[in-house]
């Protein structure tokens, strides 16, 4: 969820198993360091269990590893209670970046890489999560982005993701066919964008 509405869901779900997930510099991850670390801070002490952490795609493909070491480093120190699932946005990165961005996670203490935000040029494949849990060691991979049947996500399970990230979750857990999302339409446009969302482009994890 947005930090928005951390306050809120925190009271709705205090003293229960579901835990609260929010989603920080989302979904583009420019934010410099000292943002994303207050951001992911107010979520926590709001009563945010999980942070959802887009890394900073600019600076990666710019080379300025510097800045993604920072921004893992000052988000971890910043939320030490929160479970921190960095998102690598494989469909828009070569191996190499994903390498060297999911070693420097590791280094800073993170406990998931995930795939996507599911607004990149792809979301969850097989091969992405495979190369995610050859690189990951001991922290879990999460599969993200255009995930809508079971079949699929045991797919990506078996690929070896140890969580799912979907917006169909009850059809996902009944064995059903999500319904297709609304095409994105914006102010002044008569027909949907392409690749809008729910368009079959980027889809929303």
């Amino acid at each position: 969820m947005l930090p928005f509405h951390v306050p809120l869901a925190a009271s709705i779900l205090a003293g229960g198993r579901v835990r609260v997930a929010a989603a920080v510099s989302f979904p583009g991850g420019g934010a410099p360091p000292e943002a994303k670390a207050l951001e992911a801070r107010l979520c926590m002490e709001q009563g945010a269990h999980e942070l959802d952490l887009v890394l900073n795609l600019g600076a990666i493909r710019a080379g300025a590893w510097d800045v993604v070491a920072t921004e893992i480093a000052s988000v971890r120190a910043a939320a030490p209670a929160c479970t921190s699932k960095w998102i690598v946005e494989t469909g828009a990165l070569t191996d190499g970046e994903i390498r060297k961005a999911v070693s420097l996670v590791a280094d800073g203490g993170g406990d998931y890489v995930k795939t996507s935000t599911g607004y990149g040029p792809l979301g969850a494949t097989v091969e992405s999560v495979r190369l995610l849990r050859a690189l990951a060691g001991t922290m879990g991979v999460k599969a993200s982005g255009g995930i809508r049947t079971r079949e699929w996500a045991l797919r990506l399970v078996e690929a070896g993701a140890d969580r799912i990230g979907t917006s169909a979750p009850r059809a996902v857990l009944a064995g059903e066919a999500a319904p297709p999302r609304p095409r994105a339409i914006l102010a002044g446009e008569t027909t949907p964008r392409a690749g809008g969302a729910g368009s079959g482009a980027p889809v929303r994890p």
